[in-house]
């Protein structure tokens, strides 16, 4: 029921002035039931005369989107003729009127809501006067018309509040993509800079050294392009031939890969694991190979470093990364750029932390990052 009732929203999402018509038929064949059902016969007949005026206050409501304002006087002045040129069936609800106030609610500035006000705070008394001339029908009448506007001031209310959340989960898309996108450049094009840096040098002195990085930086640049494709795909919507596919994010399977083309950079890398090795949840996975990734990257643009060391303790609820290198350490003044700035929100993003800063005894640079990993339940919820 709530696939149907989702699409069905979205359907009059797309079609407004269809619901407006369906809307306008709805309050039709309420208002026709007064024509059909048996009469006392000490009442006035129902005439075709009063079931056309009736019918008269209920076609504005097609363009109640367009002209709020303007559908409410029309539908005052249709009910005010009804009321003095004929004698026709009295109706147990003035449901033209509460469906336009609701509207106006939702749909107007402050200003034509203060029309409204003045103009109902006249037209409900006078047509309690032309009618039972009775506090309680005046009270009940004010009654449901206050009630239409209060809850027409909610579905506002509710509505901005699903627009500001609409526009806080695309803006947290975006930054989530550019920081996607952020680490698999820095990543691809650190390393090939390194390679191409080396080629030279290589070519003169070890030629299979230079074949090597030729081969590393074509390897880097090429599975750069698969991870952006990936990226892309996802802005992408629909099966179209030529689509980028969507496919996941790397993950704990793809780490291996990533040291690999470090190495091959000429940096020895180290990795270790402890704890209890386990799967984690996608979205863990390609956290913890961001991380990683990053911190890799930032050891080969800025660290000058031979030796780094990758560790992965498997904990009770969260898995510790610890990156950790025996350059050159953190040099003062630096800010630490975007790419450590981007681990820690990564981390936060995850509900984690990360601390960076010098190595033990002050040497090197190393990079912590704990993430909380979630249970299958708490996955699946």
């Amino acid at each position: 029921m709530r696939g149907w009732w989702e699409r069905g929203r979205s359907l009059g999402a797309a079609h407004p002035q269809a619901v407006d018509l369906g809307i306008a038929l709805l309050v039709q064949a309420a208002m026709t039931m007064p024509f059909v059902v048996p009469r006392s016969p000490d009442l006035e007949p129902a005439t075709w005369p009063a079931y056309g005026l009736t019918t008269l206050t209920v076609v504005p409501l097609i363009w109640r989107r367009r002209a709020p304002l303007a559908v409410l006087i029309a539908i005052i002045a249709t009910s005010a003729l009804y009321k003095l040129a004929v004698e026709g069936p009295g109706q147990p609800l003035p449901y033209t009127g509460l469906v336009i106030v609701h509207t106006v609610a939702v749909l107007s500035p402050p200003w034509k809501r203060l029309v409204t006000a003045g103009l109902l705070a006249v037209a409900v008394p006078v047509s309690v006067w032309l009618n039972t001339r009775t506090a309680r029908e005046l009270t009940f009448s004010l009654f449901v018309f206050a009630a239409a506007y209060v809850f027409g001031r909610l579905t506002d209310a509710r509505q901005r509040a699903n627009r500001i959340e609409a526009e806080r989960a695309a803006a947290r898309e975006r930054a989530r993509i550019a920081r996607e996108m952020h680490d698999i450049l820095s990543h691809a094009v650190s390393l090939m800079i390194v390679q191409a840096e080396a080629g030279p040098v290589a070519v003169r002195t070890a030629p299979e050294r230079a074949e090597a990085a030729f081969d590393a930086i074509s390897t880097t640049g090429r599975e750069a392009m698969v991870q952006l494709r990936r990226m892309l795909g996802v802005l992408r919507t629909g099966d179209e031939p030529g689509r980028a596919p969507r496919e996941p994010q790397p993950g704990l399977a793809g780490l291996s890969d990533l040291l690999d083309r470090v190495r091959a950079s000429g940096l020895e890398v180290v990795y270790e694991s402890a704890g209890a090795v386990r799967p984690l949840p996608d979205a863990t996975g390609a956290a913890v190979f961001r991380v990683v990734q990053e911190a890799l990257t930032n050891v080969v643009k800025h660290a000058g470093a031979r030796t780094v060391s990758v560790h992965l303790t498997y904990g009770e609820g969260v898995v510790d990364i610890r990156v950790l290198d025996d350059g050159r350490g953190p040099q003062p003044g630096s800010g630490g750029g975007h790419g450590l700035i981007g681990v820690r929100e990564r981390a936060a993003a995850h509900g984690g932390t990360a601390v960076t800063g010098p190595g033990p005894d002050g040497r090197g640079f190393e990079v912590g990052v704990r993430l909380p990993v979630l249970s299958p339940a708490e996955v699946a919820r």
